[in-house]
Protein backbone atom coordinates (compact mmCIF):
# COMPACT_ATOMS: atom_id res chain seq x y z
CA UNK A 1 0.00 0.00 0.00
CA UNK A 2 1.34 3.42 -0.87
CA UNK A 3 2.50 5.68 1.92
CA UNK A 4 -0.64 7.45 3.09
CA UNK A 5 1.39 10.36 4.42
CA UNK A 6 2.63 11.23 0.96
CA UNK A 7 -0.09 12.72 -1.19
CA UNK A 8 0.90 13.92 -4.64
CA UNK A 9 -1.56 16.14 -6.40
CA UNK A 10 -0.82 17.01 -9.97
CA UNK A 11 -3.28 18.65 -12.33
CA UNK A 12 -2.79 18.20 -16.03
CA UNK A 13 -4.58 19.90 -18.87
CA UNK A 14 -6.29 17.02 -20.64
CA UNK A 15 -8.16 17.74 -23.81
CA UNK A 16 -8.73 16.26 -27.23
CA UNK A 17 -5.75 16.31 -29.56
CA UNK A 18 -6.34 19.13 -32.10
CA UNK A 19 -4.12 17.51 -34.73
CA UNK A 20 -5.93 14.18 -34.52
CA UNK A 21 -9.34 15.85 -34.70
CA UNK A 22 -8.21 18.08 -37.59
CA UNK A 23 -7.00 15.06 -39.58
CA UNK A 24 -10.23 13.22 -38.74
CA UNK A 25 -12.33 16.14 -39.98
CA UNK A 26 -10.33 16.28 -43.21
CA UNK A 27 -10.64 12.54 -43.82
CA UNK A 28 -14.37 12.54 -43.10
CA UNK A 29 -15.19 15.57 -45.25
CA UNK A 30 -12.95 14.79 -48.20
CA UNK A 31 -13.79 11.09 -47.96
CA UNK A 32 -17.49 11.98 -47.86
CA UNK A 33 -17.12 14.11 -50.99
CA UNK A 34 -15.32 11.30 -52.81
CA UNK A 35 -17.95 8.83 -51.66
CA UNK A 36 -20.64 11.13 -53.08
CA UNK A 37 -18.81 11.26 -56.44
CA UNK A 38 -18.49 7.46 -56.43
CA UNK A 39 -22.14 7.03 -55.45
CA UNK A 40 -23.33 9.35 -58.23
CA UNK A 41 -22.36 6.96 -61.04
CA UNK A 42 -23.97 3.99 -59.29
CA UNK A 43 -27.37 5.40 -58.42
CA UNK A 44 -30.32 4.90 -60.76
CA UNK A 45 -30.99 7.95 -62.93
CA UNK A 46 -34.30 8.84 -61.25
CA UNK A 47 -32.40 9.31 -57.97
CA UNK A 48 -30.55 12.18 -59.62
CA UNK A 49 -33.56 13.91 -61.14
CA UNK A 50 -34.12 17.63 -60.67
CA UNK A 51 -36.82 16.95 -58.09
CA UNK A 52 -34.44 14.74 -56.12
CA UNK A 53 -31.70 17.38 -56.32
CA UNK A 54 -34.02 20.10 -55.07
CA UNK A 55 -35.15 17.97 -52.14
CA UNK A 56 -31.61 17.06 -51.17
CA UNK A 57 -30.48 20.69 -51.46
CA UNK A 58 -33.24 21.83 -49.09
CA UNK A 59 -32.27 19.22 -46.51
CA UNK A 60 -28.56 19.89 -46.83
CA UNK A 61 -29.21 23.62 -46.62
CA UNK A 62 -30.77 23.04 -43.21
CA UNK A 63 -27.83 20.87 -42.08
CA UNK A 64 -25.32 23.41 -43.42
CA UNK A 65 -27.08 26.22 -41.51
CA UNK A 66 -27.01 24.24 -38.27
CA UNK A 67 -23.33 23.39 -38.89
CA UNK A 68 -22.50 27.08 -39.33
CA UNK A 69 -24.33 27.93 -36.10
CA UNK A 70 -22.53 25.20 -34.16
CA UNK A 71 -19.16 26.28 -35.57
CA UNK A 72 -19.91 29.85 -34.56
CA UNK A 73 -20.88 28.83 -31.03
CA UNK A 74 -17.84 26.59 -30.63
CA UNK A 75 -15.51 29.31 -31.93
CA UNK A 76 -17.01 31.93 -29.62
CA UNK A 77 -16.77 29.60 -26.60
CA UNK A 78 -13.13 28.67 -27.24
CA UNK A 79 -12.13 32.27 -27.98
CA UNK A 80 -13.86 33.56 -24.84
CA UNK A 81 -12.12 30.96 -22.66
CA UNK A 82 -8.78 31.80 -24.24
CA UNK A 83 -9.23 35.56 -23.78
CA UNK A 84 -10.43 35.18 -20.18
CA UNK A 85 -7.37 33.12 -19.29
CA UNK A 86 -5.07 35.59 -21.03
CA UNK A 87 -6.62 38.45 -19.04
CA UNK A 88 -6.25 36.45 -15.81
CA UNK A 89 -2.54 35.87 -16.51
CA UNK A 90 -1.98 39.60 -17.13
CA UNK A 91 -3.86 40.48 -13.93
CA UNK A 92 -1.79 37.96 -11.97
CA UNK A 93 1.43 39.48 -13.37
CA UNK A 94 0.30 42.94 -12.23
CA UNK A 95 -0.41 41.59 -8.75
CA UNK A 96 3.03 39.95 -8.60
CA UNK A 97 4.66 43.29 -9.40
CA UNK A 98 2.52 45.07 -6.79
CA UNK A 99 3.44 42.44 -4.19
CA UNK A 100 7.14 42.77 -4.95
CA UNK A 101 7.01 46.57 -4.64
CA UNK A 102 5.15 46.34 -1.33
CA UNK A 103 7.84 44.00 0.00
CA UNK A 104 10.58 46.27 -1.36
CA UNK A 105 9.12 49.24 0.52
CA UNK A 106 8.86 47.11 3.66
CA UNK A 107 12.64 46.90 3.82
CA UNK A 108 15.51 44.38 4.00
CA UNK A 109 13.56 42.09 6.34
CA UNK A 110 11.34 41.14 3.38
CA UNK A 111 14.28 40.14 1.15
CA UNK A 112 13.68 36.42 1.78
CA UNK A 113 10.00 36.71 0.82
CA UNK A 114 10.94 38.61 -2.37
CA UNK A 115 13.43 35.91 -3.35
CA UNK A 116 10.85 33.21 -2.65
CA UNK A 117 8.37 35.11 -4.86
CA UNK A 118 10.94 35.25 -7.66
CA UNK A 119 11.80 31.55 -7.40
CA UNK A 120 8.13 30.59 -7.21
CA UNK A 121 7.23 32.54 -10.36
CA UNK A 122 10.18 31.08 -12.28
CA UNK A 123 9.10 27.58 -11.30
CA UNK A 124 5.48 28.36 -12.22
CA UNK A 125 6.44 29.48 -15.75
CA UNK A 126 8.74 26.48 -16.24
CA UNK A 127 6.08 23.99 -15.17
CA UNK A 128 3.24 25.64 -17.09
CA UNK A 129 4.77 26.68 -20.40
CA UNK A 130 7.80 24.41 -20.83
CA UNK A 131 6.84 21.01 -22.18
CA UNK A 132 8.98 18.28 -23.68
CA UNK A 133 7.38 16.48 -26.60
CA UNK A 134 3.77 15.68 -25.80
CA UNK A 135 4.18 16.26 -22.05
CA UNK A 136 1.18 18.07 -20.65
CA UNK A 137 1.48 21.33 -18.76
CA UNK A 138 1.81 20.56 -15.04
CA UNK A 139 -0.27 23.19 -13.34
CA UNK A 140 -0.42 21.97 -9.76
CA UNK A 141 2.38 19.98 -8.13
CA UNK A 142 3.30 19.57 -4.44
CA UNK A 143 6.39 21.74 -4.95
CA UNK A 144 4.40 24.60 -6.48
CA UNK A 145 1.74 24.40 -3.78
CA UNK A 146 4.36 24.51 -1.01
CA UNK A 147 6.17 27.45 -2.55
CA UNK A 148 2.98 29.47 -3.05
CA UNK A 149 1.82 28.96 0.51
CA UNK A 150 5.37 29.42 1.83
CA UNK A 151 5.48 32.96 0.42
CA UNK A 152 2.29 33.81 2.29
CA UNK A 153 3.69 32.30 5.49
CA UNK A 154 6.99 34.17 5.25
CA UNK A 155 5.13 37.47 4.84
CA UNK A 156 2.86 36.69 7.79
CA UNK A 157 5.89 35.99 10.00
CA UNK A 158 7.41 39.41 9.35
CA UNK A 159 7.72 41.59 12.45
CA UNK A 160 6.75 45.17 11.53
CA UNK A 161 8.38 47.91 13.61
CA UNK A 162 6.08 50.81 12.80
CA UNK A 163 2.73 51.68 11.26
CA UNK A 164 4.15 51.91 7.75
CA UNK A 165 5.54 48.39 7.90
CA UNK A 166 2.32 47.09 9.44
CA UNK A 167 0.36 48.57 6.53
CA UNK A 168 2.82 47.19 3.97
CA UNK A 169 2.64 43.75 5.60
CA UNK A 170 -1.15 43.85 5.49
CA UNK A 171 -1.05 44.93 1.86
CA UNK A 172 1.43 42.18 0.96
CA UNK A 173 -0.70 39.56 2.69
CA UNK A 174 -3.74 40.74 0.78
CA UNK A 175 -1.90 40.58 -2.56
CA UNK A 176 -0.41 37.15 -1.86
CA UNK A 177 -3.84 35.83 -0.88
CA UNK A 178 -5.27 37.28 -4.10
CA UNK A 179 -2.57 35.47 -6.06
CA UNK A 180 -3.42 32.16 -4.39
CA UNK A 181 -7.10 32.68 -5.17
CA UNK A 182 -6.32 33.68 -8.77
CA UNK A 183 -4.33 30.47 -9.20
CA UNK A 184 -7.29 28.30 -8.26
CA UNK A 185 -9.66 30.45 -10.29
CA UNK A 186 -7.52 29.90 -13.39
CA UNK A 187 -7.27 26.15 -12.79
CA UNK A 188 -11.00 25.82 -12.14
CA UNK A 189 -11.71 27.44 -15.51
CA UNK A 190 -9.50 25.02 -17.41
CA UNK A 191 -10.82 22.05 -19.31
CA UNK A 192 -12.33 21.47 -22.69
CA UNK A 193 -14.84 24.16 -23.58
CA UNK A 194 -15.71 22.15 -26.70
CA UNK A 195 -17.49 18.95 -25.56
CA UNK A 196 -16.70 15.72 -27.38
CA UNK A 197 -20.40 15.08 -28.28
CA UNK A 198 -20.43 18.54 -29.88
CA UNK A 199 -17.45 17.56 -31.99
CA UNK A 200 -18.99 14.23 -32.98
CA UNK A 201 -22.20 15.89 -34.16
CA UNK A 202 -20.26 18.60 -35.99
CA UNK A 203 -18.09 16.07 -37.84
CA UNK A 204 -21.12 14.00 -38.83
CA UNK A 205 -22.91 17.07 -40.20
CA UNK A 206 -19.84 18.13 -42.17
CA UNK A 207 -19.50 14.62 -43.59
CA UNK A 208 -23.15 14.57 -44.69
CA UNK A 209 -22.81 18.00 -46.27
CA UNK A 210 -19.68 17.11 -48.25
CA UNK A 211 -21.20 13.81 -49.34
CA UNK A 212 -24.15 15.69 -50.81
CA UNK A 213 -21.74 18.01 -52.61
CA UNK A 214 -20.07 15.07 -54.29
CA UNK A 215 -23.39 13.42 -55.10
CA UNK A 216 -24.39 16.10 -57.59
CA UNK A 217 -20.94 17.24 -58.75
CA UNK A 218 -19.34 16.33 -62.09
CA UNK A 219 -16.40 13.96 -61.93
CA UNK A 220 -13.28 15.92 -62.93
CA UNK A 221 -9.98 17.13 -61.50
CA UNK A 222 -11.22 20.66 -60.84
CA UNK A 223 -14.08 19.43 -58.67
CA UNK A 224 -11.86 16.98 -56.76
CA UNK A 225 -9.27 19.71 -56.14
CA UNK A 226 -12.00 22.05 -54.90
CA UNK A 227 -13.30 19.38 -52.53
CA UNK A 228 -9.75 18.83 -51.28
CA UNK A 229 -9.17 22.52 -50.56
CA UNK A 230 -12.58 22.96 -48.93
CA UNK A 231 -12.04 19.92 -46.69
CA UNK A 232 -8.59 21.22 -45.79
CA UNK A 233 -10.02 24.64 -44.91
CA UNK A 234 -12.76 23.20 -42.68
CA UNK A 235 -10.28 20.87 -40.96
CA UNK A 236 -7.93 23.82 -40.40
CA UNK A 237 -10.73 25.85 -38.82
CA UNK A 238 -11.64 23.03 -36.40
CA UNK A 239 -7.94 22.54 -35.62
CA UNK A 240 -7.49 26.21 -34.69
CA UNK A 241 -10.63 26.19 -32.54
CA UNK A 242 -9.33 23.21 -30.56
CA UNK A 243 -5.87 24.79 -30.32
CA UNK A 244 -7.44 27.74 -28.51
CA UNK A 245 -9.17 25.25 -26.23
CA UNK A 246 -5.76 24.09 -24.93
CA UNK A 247 -4.28 27.40 -23.75
CA UNK A 248 -0.98 26.03 -22.41
CA UNK A 249 -0.13 23.55 -25.17
CA UNK A 250 0.10 23.42 -28.96
CA UNK A 251 0.55 26.27 -31.42
CA UNK A 252 -1.84 28.80 -29.87
CA UNK A 253 -0.80 29.37 -26.27
CA UNK A 254 -1.57 32.01 -23.72
CA UNK A 255 1.55 34.16 -23.67
CA UNK A 256 3.80 33.94 -20.58
CA UNK A 257 5.33 37.34 -21.42
CA UNK A 258 3.43 39.28 -18.69
CA UNK A 259 4.75 36.88 -16.05
CA UNK A 260 8.24 36.89 -17.56
CA UNK A 261 8.26 40.68 -17.38
CA UNK A 262 7.10 40.54 -13.76
CA UNK A 263 9.89 38.06 -12.95
CA UNK A 264 12.48 40.35 -14.54
CA UNK A 265 11.36 43.22 -12.30
CA UNK A 266 11.37 41.32 -9.00
CA UNK A 267 14.25 42.30 -6.70
CA UNK A 268 15.07 45.31 -8.88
Amino acid sequence: MADRGKLIVELEVVSVNPTVIGVLVFLCTFGGALFGVWLRVRLPEHHLSNESKDTVKVGIGLVATMTALVLGLVTASAKQSFDDLDAAIKHAAAQVLSLDRALARYGPDAAQARQALHDGMVLRVEHTWTQIGNQQARLVTPELMRMGEGIFTSIRHLSPKDDDQRWLQSRALELSENLLEARWTIFAGLGASVPVPFLAVLISWLTITFTSFGLFAPRNATVITTFFLCALSVAGAVFLILEMDGPFTGLLKVSPNPLLFAISQINQ
